[in-house]
């Protein structure tokens, strides 16, 4: 079983989804969740700063905003509380911090102004209409696709690069968290011309799930971080856009906005209704100057449930049928020294399980989001072996080895926890401390 199912047509690939396992499930007792304290202590050699980032005219905060230490790699991004956590080496205490998010002004504050905790960055928004500037529009918005497409040679990484990310995954049964998987992983990543794919190695990981929440189901996400990895268009258009399917999809102008002072062509696009299998609509984000595809954010047609159900679940309970209700996707892309580069992905799934001779269905979501936090050139082209690598099958929870203490992650830079997610934690370690005290043993 493999976590991209590719649905063929006569013209070709017309469909991306992740794959999922449902299986029933026999219940564990409390005391059974893995915990392993990290015995490698790291000595603190870094600056860690705290806070969110929200719009300046309603103060909502901006989910997904991007911090990065300008002049180097080290980046992070906002959580879905507007917060976040930005560690940077002692060695460096100047320099500035570029906070940016899609359609609002790029903000540049001094390292040296940034407090240990409680920083509140807000950001305006930034409006631009086409006709206040100097700027060749395309004659229809599908050529300016396929010029992008064209152009990825040219405006992103032409260098293999080693890059540093954190991903995260997260199972909830409507507003609860049921699980929690997080790694910390190095990508071995090839040029955006090259057709061999990036290779993806596991440094650290851990996990916490609640299992008597998942209502005798388990559930288990295929393909961890290669799930927000293939989402890279630019490196992977063929799982959404191919020279044929291109054709399956009517695209348009919407209003233009500008990302880092630079002028964005804003296209829509959805499957045309002579199309019956499931494809997607959404929109991209364009430079208007260079032609470099910045962002993206879509979601998969789901009207059709039962085809749509085909493509995500692999396995399942005889007395239940599982539908989903909504699978949305993001990539936004960097820039340094004139060329872009993968930066960070979410996708998210919400399903909800109808099971026979119940009155009541099961509704869970799941997300899974990777950022890449620092990179450097691999020049040398070095490449794991086989057996290090990890593969595209893989299932992470079964990989992590459980949550530990709060320096586990050392210098990495890593996203944010939500507050319900570290409550959800808290709550389980509180639980496997009592099961301790009370004389269980904790599964291995």
């Amino acid at each position: 079983m493999r976590i991209i199912q590719l649905i063929r047509t006569g013209k070709g690939l017309t469909g991306l989804a992740f794959g999922l396992i449902l299986a029933i499930f026999v219940a564990i007792p409390s005391n059974s969740w893995a915990f392993q304290e990290d015995q490698d202590q790291q000595e603190v050699s870094f600056n860690q700063y705290k806070g969110e980032v929200v719009d300046a005219s309603n103060k909502k905060p901006l989910i997904f905003a991007s911090l990065t230490l300008e002049g180097t790699n080290i980046s992070t991004v906002t959580n879905t509380e507007g917060e976040f956590l930005l560690k940077v080496p002692k060695s460096t205490t100047e320099g500035n911090i570029a906070v940016s998010f899609l359609g609002y002004k790029t903000r540049l504050l001094p390292l040296s102004q940034l407090k240990d905790n409680n920083n509140r960055i807000a950001l305006e928004v930034s409006i631009t209409e086409l006709t206040e500037v100097d700027v060749t529009v395309p004659r229809d918005a599908v050529t300016l696709v396929k010029e992008t497409l064209r152009k990825k040679g040219e405006n992103y990484f032409d260098d293999p690069t080693l890059m540093t990310a954190f991903y995260r995954e997260t199972i909830k049964k409507r507003r609860r968290n049921v699980s929690l998987s997080e790694a910390v992983v190095n990508i071995y990543k090839t040029p955006y011309t090259s057709k061999k794919r990036d290779a993806v190695q596991l440094f650290k990981a851990r996990k916490s799930t609640d299992y008597n929440k998942l209502d005798t189901l388990a559930l288990k996400l295929q393909g961890g971080p290669f799930n927000a990895l293939f989402v890279d268009i630019m490196k992977y258009p063929e799982f959404i856009f191919t020279p044929e399917t291109l054709d399956y999809y009517d695209f348009n102008f919407d209003r233009s906005t500008r990302i880092n002072d630079q002028l964005i062509f804003v296209i829509n696009f959805k499957q045309r209704p002579n199309i019956l299998e499931p494809l997607y609509e959404g929109k991209l984000y364009i430079d208007a100057q260079k032609k470099i595809l910045t962002s993206a954010i879509y979601s998969l047609n789901i009207v059709d449930k039962v085809k749509a159900s085909r493509m995500f679940v692999r396995k399942k309970p005889k007395n239940a049928r599982v539908y989903p209700t909504e699978v949305a996707y993001r990539v936004d892309y960097r820039e340094k020294d004139g060329k872009w580069y993968y930066g960070y992905s979410n996708v998210l799934l919400e399903f909800k399980v109808n099971w026979d001779r119940r009155l009541f269905n099961s509704v869970y979501s799941m997300t899974c989001e990777m950022a890449i936090t620092d990179w450097e050139k691999n020049l040398a082209g070095e490449f794991p072996k086989s057996k290090e690598r990890i593969k595209s099958s893989i299932i992470l929870s079964e990989e992590a080895i459980g949550f530990s203490d709060p320096d586990f992650w050392g210098e990495y830079n890593i996203i944010e926890p939500e507050k319900s997610i570290e409550s959800a934690i808290r709550k389980i370690q509180r639980q496997l401390r009592r099961s301790k005290t009370s004389g269980g043993e904790s599964a291995p």
